[in-house]
């Protein structure tokens, strides 16, 4: 699939995720025969991007940046843009103005089915991703064009150093090499130095957090005791930002308190799980250790910090989120959830719908067909296999995401018609 003369495309990049990968994905669209420009709003930006000639920046303030993006629709005669998630300022205000001029809007963002895979869609993500409109009455429609098995989980594409590196390096850049770029300011509500500083102790700390982790997971599953998962999430992280109820980490965790010591038999316990990139901004551990003994739950309360899911998921009674990626891994093993923001798996047939004391008390089991048609449906359609941040994974993405870009279709719309690309069957390698 190409690019042709008489139908010429014009993509304008904007923010990406840290790392090159935008830059591989304009340099395999310039193959196809596109033209590709990239718009960059600081040196993080600019050092991921190494065709100098494409490069836009933008230097002007957050107010002048609607006009701005307008103009490079105009005078370059965009066709199409590429963002990485949809929520930022930016993102948003050029979203709704390429709507209303018929550009294309290409979304990434990390996988709904993460670690193994990406998530590509158009238009929007997350809260705002066609999926919420979508019901599993429909997306069984949709699977019948298709008998495919669903695709198990790929090769390993990197670890979680890798996405922590490249943080790092590109806060690094805005740090010390930001001179051009006086006017930009940050979507996140902390200064750069201090983001800078939270990615390098991460970095320098992960073997003791590890250590951490193991010993707190040891003692959790040889502790004789059922148990509920609390999943929590980045409290600057767009979903739980844009797409629930709270504004804060600790509201969602009053709340979860509060259902558990008045619903759950006394003597289960409550496994507190945080992010994976949790980084100390936000006190999680010691509001932990506050509500645990204002609900008279010392004991009975386990704080994890990140890591993998898997080990403790296994044994786990059921699980509460707000809208974590972290819940299809819940379903996947037919694990009773509760999620209280809009998550595109929040579907009723196996999400919990009961209130949060009952939920403890006595979880209802999800419908696990339900939810292998909904899981196949996504692995179909909007899940690309790969990752942004190692070179194994930006490679494997690239091998399918582009001929998905150029195609007229969006990802659901191409199952429908029959059209989509088959998915490789590639089993994770330990």
């Amino acid at each position: 699939m190409t690019c042709k003369p008489q139908t010429s495309r014009v993509f304008l990049f904007l923010q990406g995720p840290h790392g090159p990968f935008f830059n591989a994905l304009g340099r395999m669209l310039r193959a196809a025969g596109c033209s590709v420009w990239r718009v960059g709003f600081n040196a993080g930006d600019r050092a991921f991007w190494f065709h100098p000639d494409s490069y836009i920046p933008y230097r002007g303030t957050p107010e002048d940046w609607p006009d701005t993006v307008s103009d490079l629709f105009e005078r370059n005669n965009v066709t199409d843009i590429v963002i990485y998630g949809d929520t930022r300022p930016i993102h948003a205000q050029a979203i709704e103005i390429a709507q209303s001029r018929g550009i294309r809007v290409h979304v990434f963002e990390e996988g709904y089915m993460r670690p193994y895979w990406v998530t590509y869609e158009r238009d929007g993500s997350n809260g705002n991703s066609r999926l919420m409109e979508m019901s599993v009455e429909q997306m069984r429609t949709a699977l019948e064009l298709s008998d495919m098995e669903a695709p198990l989980p790929p090769s390993h594409w990197g670890d979680m150093r890798h996405h922590i590196f490249y943080g790092a390096l590109y806060h690094w850049f805005v740090m010390f090499r930001n001179g051009d770029y006086r006017n930009f300011k940050p979507h996140r509500s902390i200064p750069v130095t201090k983001e800078f500083q939270l990615y390098l102790q991460r970095l320098v700390l992960m073997p003791w957090q590890a250590l951490d982790r193991i010993a707190a997971t040891w003692r959790i599953r040889n502790g004789g005791f059922p148990y509920h998962l609390a999943l929590l999430q980045l409290e600057h992280d767009s979903s739980f930002q844009m797409h629930s109820p709270f504004s804060t980490m600790t509201e969602f965790l009053e709340e979860i308190f509060e259902g558990f010591a008045t619903g759950a038999p006394p003597h289960h316990h409550l496994v507190v799980k945080a992010h994976p990139l949790e980084d100390g901004r936000v006190p999680v551990r010691r509001e932990v250790k506050r509500l645990a003994r204002q609900h008279g739950l010392t004991g009975r309360v386990h704080y994890v910090r990140g890591g993998k899911l898997a080990a403790l998921l296994n044994e786990a009674r059921t699980a509460v989120t707000v809208n974590s990626t972290a819940g299809q891994q819940v379903l996947w093993r037919g694990i009773p959830l509760k999620t209280f923001g809009h998550a595109v798996y929040s579907k009723p047939e196996f999400v919990s719908t009961q209130a949060l004391k009952e939920f403890f008390a006595a979880a209802a089991r999800p419908d696990a067909r339900a939810y292998k048609d909904y899981r196949r449906y996504l692995l179909e359609t909007s899940q690309v296999p790969g990752g942004f941040y190692s070179r194994s994974g930006r490679r494997q993405l690239l091998r399918q995401v582009i001929d998905m870009m150029l195609s007229d279709e969006d990802p659901y719309d191409a199952l429908k018609s029959g059209t989509a690309a088959p998915r490789q069957q590639l089993r994770v390698v330990n």
